[in-house]
């Protein structure tokens, strides 16, 4: 039996005089995803977000969470959803026990210093919010937000900022989140990140989705071509001109040839056997498909909607 959605958005508009920051799109999200929300900016992500969050009242269509109307349902939607923003409006001054206090008796719980010892902010709970690194300040918002168990996580840009080891750490909680059954809503620019992170994805573009799916879904589709990257032992392909099956571009750099083909498989077996032919040995062999960076590229420059 297939799950009900968490998370149901239908023809939803929301404009500002004659603007329409968010024109008629629709999109599902399931139990346990962790769903990409995409785009440039301007594109309508934090409208959609701040809807779906209760905080702005839509013009047209109609937004679910957990089968609750966000607007008109507030109170009840409050305990069940988490919100972690890019940048928080915590006190300078508070200090973190102060913070996870506060948040907990908005929900009407004790404070959950089990969550701060969990995050690693357990030897921080007496030190003010102005004196954490960032990376210490978004592990003490994600603490915040999920401090009353909601099985629905909105994140907004929540590794921006962060050094690499912050960030990878930032990515274990999320997966362990996901993995105990949460739902996240992730809006990003990081496109490395949604690609790693996110089941599926949607690119928002001038408040319309330009394209939703799995990013290896997207990946594989468009005009974007994959990269062959070959090193053999007497480098018989650096002067190759011979044009294999599917090879739109050729170079060779840093010793390695790299064919840019629309068609892989028959490219790569092409390769091989130019290869046995010559009596020229493979050291290296590498396929590497487009990533969702440059797909994201190829929509937001030449898929632009027209119209609304």
């Amino acid at each position: 039996m297939e799950k009900e959605p968490v998370v149901q958005v239908q023809d939803f508009r929301k404009t500002y005089g004659d603007f329409a920051a968010v024109d008629g799109i629709s999109l599902e999200v399931y139990p346990g995803e962790i769903f990409g929300l995409l785009g440039p900016n301007g594109a309508g992500k934090t409208t959609t977000l701040e809807s779906l969050e209760g905080l702005r009242q839509p013009d047209g269509g109609s937004l679910r969470i957990l089968g609750m109307d966000p607007v008109r349902q507030f109170r009840r939607l409050r305990n069940r959803i988490g919100v972690q923003l890019q940048s928080s409006a915590l006190p300078s001054n508070m200090t973190v026990r102060e913070a996870m206090r506060f948040f907990c008796a908005y929900h009407g719980l004790p404070p959950r210093d089990d969550l701060l010892d969990r995050f690693g902010l357990g030897e921080k709970k007496k030190t003010q919010f102005r004196m954490l690194s960032l990376g210490q300040q978004r592990r003490l918002a994600l603490a915040l937000a999920i401090a009353h168990n909601p099985p629905v996580l909105f994140l907004d840009e929540p590794t921006a900022g962060l050094d690499v080891p912050a960030r990878i750490e930032l990515h274990d909680l999320m997966r362990q989140l996901q993995e105990g059954g949460v739902t996240i809503i992730l809006a990003t620019h990081d496109m490395a990140e949604a690609e790693k992170m996110a089941s599926r994805v949607a690119i928002l573009l001038q408040g319309k989705i330009a394209a939703t799916g799995s990013p290896t879904q997207l990946t594989a589709s468009g005009d974007a071509l994959v990269k062959i990257s070959v090193a053999t032992e007497s480098s018989c392909l650096a002067e190759n001109r011979t044009g294999f099956p599917g090879v739109r571009r050729h170079q060779f750099k840093e010793g390695y040839a790299l064919f840019f083909s629309n068609d892989p498989g028959p490219t790569v077996t092409a390769i091989l056997d130019f290869l046995k032919v010559n009596q020229d040995r493979l050291v290296d062999l590498r396929v590497e498909r487009p990533s969702l960076e440059e797909r994201f590229l190829e929509i937001t420059h030449l898929d632009r909607p027209r119209g609304g």
